[in-house]
């Protein structure tokens, strides 16, 4: 048997879905990545043939450190999560092998994945989404049958500033909203509408879904996202408050250097990087534990972009000393990236002209990844420890911004 089969998720994904599916056929694993992440993952992949993974996928995972991590998820685990979903959705009362699955997200992330595995354990339609379509409503399908929808919350939102958008999602008899924190304003405005939202909780290390919230409890004004699926257990841990997990579903390990390192776990629990609570009514994010963001239902880590940057523009060699990407919200987005440069050259036309060609040398990173503003700061300085005092720079940006809006700045840490 070969090595793992690399593919790229660009172009027709019911072409890229069949070659999964043909791999998983011949007990062969796929890696999966966007373009911009492919030789990345090339390098992660092991170099001799026959791993002895058998039919399984390795796709890309925030995890729970400041790095991007490449996650082995066996065929077997995914399906263990796709029929606890078939058992909760039954026990809604809507019966798998009727349904029809829309799916709009990517194959290489693994709420894009899951819909193939629960289409083929179910004996569900499949309907792929085309990116485009999510952007103009007009496009898209109307489901001709119960139907279910797996979105982020930026894709949401999106819908729902079209009312073409708005009748569409009315038309769901369940929408699961997962890889970001749902804003309530989001929240109430699809409860006015009476979208049937299913707010969730998962990642790659778990394969997707552990916990969801049924609809009609959205509708009824509960918060969260719901009790475990019937294949997960939930608990916290008492000194950090981290989401820990345990479940057949869950990866497993993760690649370094060529070598599967297996899963951190303890006595079969994973510590996710996630804080929460677990109220009577079920699971309450309270945010990130590792310090990343999430932009558009990405999970990104500031400072492995910082690095990522820094090497584009020594390989471009731009006149930049120092930069520090900062996160602001976003209505849309969850979260974006501002970006602080200190320009190594003194003239105002070159530090412009830096900031453009830093911002062209973004085009070649995930969208979630490109900072959506760049400003210049020539006082961008470490610590004497070389660390970012990352509040002083908060301070900075609150700052600038406060003064071009003819406001009294706060007062500095």
């Amino acid at each position: 048997m070969s090595s793992p089969q690399l593919l790229v998720a660009q172009g027709n994904r019911a072409a890229l879905a069949a070659a999964v599916q043909r791999a998983w056929s011949e007990q062969r694993a796929v890696a999966i990545a966007a373009p911009e992440e492919a030789a990345q993952l090339d390098q992660a992949l092991p170099q001799r043939s026959d791993p002895g993974w058998g039919a399984a996928v390795v796709l890309g995972t925030g995890g729970s450190s400041w790095a991007r991590r490449w996650c082995l998820q066996p065929l077997t685990h995914l399906q263990v999560a796709a029929d606890a979903t078939g058992r909760w959705l039954r026990q809604l009362g809507l019966d798998p092998q009727h349904l029809e699955l829309f799916n709009p997200l990517p194959l290489q992330h693994v709420s894009g994945l899951l819909p193939l595995v629960r289409a083929q354990r179910w004996g569900a339609a499949l309907r792929w989404l085309e990116p485009e379509w999510m952007r103009d409503p007009v496009w898209l399908p109307r489901p001709v049958a119960p139907a279910v929808l797996s979105l982020v919350p930026t894709q949401l939102q999106r819908l729902l500033e079209d009312p073409l958008g708005q009748r569409w999602l009315a038309a769901f008899e369940l929408i699961w909203v997962g890889g970001a924190a749902l804003p309530e304003a989001v929240a109430q405005h699809c409860r006015q509408l009476g979208v049937r939202l299913s707010p969730c909780y998962g990642s790659t290390e778990t394969a997707a879904m552990v916990a969801a919230l049924p609809p009609q409890q959205f509708l009824d004004g509960v918060q969260g996202c719901g009790q475990p699926l019937p294949h997960a257990q939930l608990r916290l841990d008492p000194a950090t408050g981290a989401l820990q997990i345990k479940a057949a579903s869950l990866a497993e390990g993760c690649l370094l250097h060529g070598q599967l390192q297996p899963l951190a776990l303890s006595h079969g629990w994973w510590t996710s990087g996630d804080r929460a609570l677990l109220a009577p009514e079920g699971l309450q994010l309270q945010g990130r534990l590792d310090g990343a963001i999430s932009s558009g239902g990405e999970t990104v880590f500031p400072e492995q972009v910082e690095l990522r940057f820094l090497q584009l523009s020594s390989a471009a060699d731009l006149p930049l000393a120092e930069l520090l990407l900062l996160a602001e919200l976003d209505l849309l987005w969850g979260e974006r990236l501002v970006a602080l440069v200190k320009p190594a050259a003194a003239g105002r036309a070159e530090a412009e002209q830096l900031l453009q060609r830093l911002e062209e040398l973004g085009q070649c990173l995930p969208p979630s990844q490109r900072p959506r503003r760049w400003l210049l700061c020539p006082e961008l300085e470490r610590t004497p420890l070389g660390k970012w005092q990352r509040s002083r720079w908060r301070n900075w940006l609150t700052a600038v911004e406060s003064r071009s809006l003819g406001k009294t700045p706060p007062a500095n840490d």
